[in-house]
């Protein structure tokens, strides 16, 4: 990948910044030591045509690269990986790749749909629905944990699996589910504390300050 670009939203609401995805995508090109630029298109402007030229459904993230266009955050740190050999080990390709996508479709949709359900807390079937939510994700963590058990990250060394696995746990913080599990909350807190995460972080939250509706 060359003269990369990132899109991401120029703003986001309270409840979602920090978690928006084009973060991943900067931090696995920070830990690969890429240069890149970012790029920011407003929410209202994400299906113009223009923004659909570069992704169909309107989304973010985008990355442009070498004339090639990349859309979906997995896709996209995938890509940067196959290129850093700390992140996708030659000798653990398949292994990282299953742990990206036990982040992408595992764990994520189930968290996501617990994250649903409290935007929503105030409805009755919200209400309703939220016990089960919360059981599917403690058996996930649990789950995790005890992949944890012993080893630092994912696959013992950091490498694109904990960005992707990271990312998704982070969805959670409105809630005490993660530090319910010591092992998983500990890696979290290690990956946070990662000076590529701390930096993408801060430079994503002094955009959406610097782009902040007057009334938000």
């Amino acid at each position: 990948m060359e003269n990369v670009v990132v899109w991401g939203f120029a703003w986001a609401p309270p409840f979602a910044q920090g978690l928006v995805r084009d973060l991943r995508v900067r931090w696995a090109l920070e830990e690969a030591g890429r240069d890149y630029e970012v790029r920011l298109v407003g929410f209202m402007e994400r299906t113009s045509d223009d923004h659909r030229r570069r992704h169909p459904f309107g989304m973010i993230p985008v990355v442009e690269t070498g004339g090639d266009t990349v859309i979906e955050s997995g896709a996209i740190v995938h890509a940067i990986a196959e290129e850093c050999p700390p992140l996708m080990p030659p000798d653990r390709r398949i292994e990282t790749l299953s742990w990206m996508f036990v982040a992408l479709n595992t764990i994520e949709p189930t968290i996501q749909a617990l994250a649903a359900i409290d935007q929503n807390k105030d409805e009755e079937w919200a209400r309703l629905r939220r016990p089960a939510a919360v059981e599917a994700v403690k058996g996930r963590l649990a789950v995790l944990a005890a992949r944890l058990e012993g080893r630092d990250y994912l696959l013992g060394s950091f490498t694109a699996a904990d960005i992707l696995m990271a990312s998704v746990l982070r969805i959670l913080r409105h809630t005490d589910l993660v530090s319910g599990f010591p092992v998983v909350g500990a890696y979290l807190k290690r990956c946070e504390a990662r000076p590529a995460f701390r930096k993408v972080l801060a430079d994503q939250m002094n955009e959406y300050a610097l782009h902040a509706p007057a009334a938000a």
